[in-house]
């Protein structure tokens, strides 16, 4: 029978209902039956493939990735990737960091929420340990490009996605490792790392941007001030 033709499945359900309401009948009792029925009618249950989780770099992988970068001595670069790691933040939040939303004396960075999806802002953590050459970058941006923003090129403007993209993939060749190295592997990295350190799920939601109900009436519960303890008390063991 062609599915157009099929009685809509409301209907269908109406009709049997009432055919069923002298049985009286329960959930173990309905789903017997329709296991029956399906047997009647030699239909199988649809396989529902397990989702496919993202490969996550190995602290070693990321130890041997950073090795590249740190050896080709570019600053810029360094900084980055670095900024990339520490933060987890997503490659259009890095585009659009801003030097004014970062506070180096508590060293931590606000990361603008999308306005037109009802997002709010939130704030992530870097190590102490980063904040002197990240405060030096910003300087020199500020002093040499006069730009507003953090990463930019030699006219001021914005780093574009494709140009991070390639940025990475060039010391992903360089380190030997055989898959790619994207903005969303280091984010990835980031917050499993944390995660394996018993890191608090509400700070890591947090952190992350991707906000569930219950995470957030944690997180409220919880100062930031103890948010970036737990950050400062885990960072110190990273793998660079």
């Amino acid at each position: 029978m062609n599915q157009s033709t099929r009685t809509p499945a409301q209907q269908k359900a109406r009709q049997l209902a009432k055919d069923l309401h002298k049985e009286n009948p329960d959930y173990v009792y309905l789903r017997e039956l329709f296991r029956h029925l399906r047997k009647e009618l030699n239909i199988s249950p649809e396989r529902i493939h397990p989702e496919k989780l993202p490969r996550v770099p190995t602290d070693k992988e990321i130890q041997q990735y950073y090795e590249a970068v740190w050896q080709a001595r570019n600053m810029k670069h360094v900084v980055l990737i670095k900024t990339m790691l520490y933060t987890g933040a997503k490659v259009s939040e890095v585009i659009n960091m801003k030097i004014d939303d970062i506070n180096f004396d508590h060293c931590q960075i606000r990361i603008p929420g999308n306005k037109n999806k009802g997002k709010k802002d939130r704030i992530v953590p870097f190590p102490v340990s980063f904040k002197e050459i990240f405060a030096m970058h910003a300087d020199a941006i500020k002093k040499k490009r006069k730009s507003e923003y953090l990463f930019s090129s030699t006219w001021g403007k914005p780093y574009s996605d494709r140009a991070i993209r390639k940025i990475l993939s060039t010391y992903t060749l360089m380190a030997g490792i055989d898959y790619s190295i994207s903005p969303s592997k280091l984010r990835h990295f980031l917050f499993t790392w944390l995660k394996k350190q018993g890191t608090e799920d509400a700070f890591i939601q947090a952190y992350s941007g991707h906000e569930k109900i219950q995470s957030i009436e944690i997180y409220r519960k919880l100062s930031k001030e103890e948010g970036q303890e737990a950050y400062n008390n885990v960072i110190e063991k990273f793998p660079i």
